[in-house]
């Protein structure tokens, strides 16, 4: 028995009229009659009968309806269990995250305000944690994913921008194209001592000789601020300086290499309510946090 067609039958009956269950339900009076005669035509039988005054149950109908009304409010019932378990989730949940990955702290901010009995561990690294051997129930991934033990959840994509203060730039002039950095100091996010460092701009390589190389980009964003350096940030650390006038972003008709996040958990462990409940969070919000400053992600 169609399920859908049911609950409006049921709207219906309780509002005494189809266009009444029409305008209650906001679906089309076409829509709704049409439906309500498909459920007839499966049961085979007359349910109601249809007169300028209204309509009226036949005794099939009623008998329907009885039974009807009543599991539709015990399933109405079972949703709001639902609703209010996750309401009540209560735990700790284990997390890896890069270091400065500022989004996360507001997206987990606001996760906890919604669900405050949720205690949340956050181990900041670079290094690809075993989440089995760490114990991490969650690990926030950019860049491709290959391990197959693990389930990698798609949430988001972003660019990194090159930017530099508008100091170095009124002492070095703008550049104006790819070749244009060679004159520019560059400082560059690399994740081992001593790997090649390069920008990858559109369809063109460019490999400087950086001044600097970290792995910190809050280190890289503090050298481009003071005007020492040219170099690459996500644009949810640089947004901010760029709004200020400290920065500014260069060539944007040469793109980045999209950066995609992942969530990652081990796909041989069936994911806990508290789990569910923080993919599907981030799945729903990310978008606010990664586009916009923490402060008005909290206000959308």
């Amino acid at each position: 028995m169609d399920l859908n067609a049911t609950l409006m039958f049921v709207n219906a009956v309780q509002s005494g009229s189809l266009s009444a269950a029409a305008a209650r339900m906001d679906i089309p009076l076409p829509t709704l009659s049409r439906r309500i005669r498909q459920l007839e035509q499966q049961v085979n039988v007359q349910l109601l009968e249809r007169s300028a005054r209204g309509i009226q149950l036949t005794d099939a109908g009623m008998r329907l309806y009885e039974h009807a009304s009543r599991g539709l409010e015990t399933l109405a019932e079972g949703e709001e269990a639902i609703r209010s378990d996750q309401a009540r989730l209560k735990g700790r949940l284990r997390l890896s995250l890069p270091p400065a990955f500022e989004p996360w702290w507001a997206l987990l901010q606001d996760f906890q305000n919604q669900f405050p009995e949720i205690r949340v561990s956050v181990y900041s690294t670079e290094r690809r944690v075993d989440l089995v051997h760490d114990g991490i129930d969650v690990a926030l991934r950019v860049g491709a994913v290959a391990d197959e033990s693990m389930v990698a959840r798609r949430v988001a994509a972003y660019r990194h921008m090159l930017v530099a203060s508008p100091a170095l730039l009124k002492r070095l002039g703008k550049p104006r194209s790819i070749d244009d950095l060679h004159r520019f100091p560059c400082a560059m996010w690399s994740a081992e001592p001593g790997s090649r460092s390069v920008w990858r701009l559109g369809e063109q390589e460019f490999e400087p000789t950086p001044v600097l190389t970290t792995n910190d980009y809050l280190h890289l964003r503090a050298r481009a601020t003071d005007g020492e350096v040219i170099t690459e940030l996500p644009p949810f650390l640089a947004q901010r300086e760029i709004e200020k006038g400290r920065l500014e972003p260069l060539l944007a008709r040469h793109q980045l290499p999209e950066q995609v996040v992942h969530l990652l958990y081990p796909s041989h462990r069936h994911p806990s309510s508290i789990v569910r409940a923080y993919l599907d969070f981030c799945r729903q919000h990310v978008a606010a946090y990664l586009h916009a400053e923490p402060a008005r992600a909290r206000q959308r």
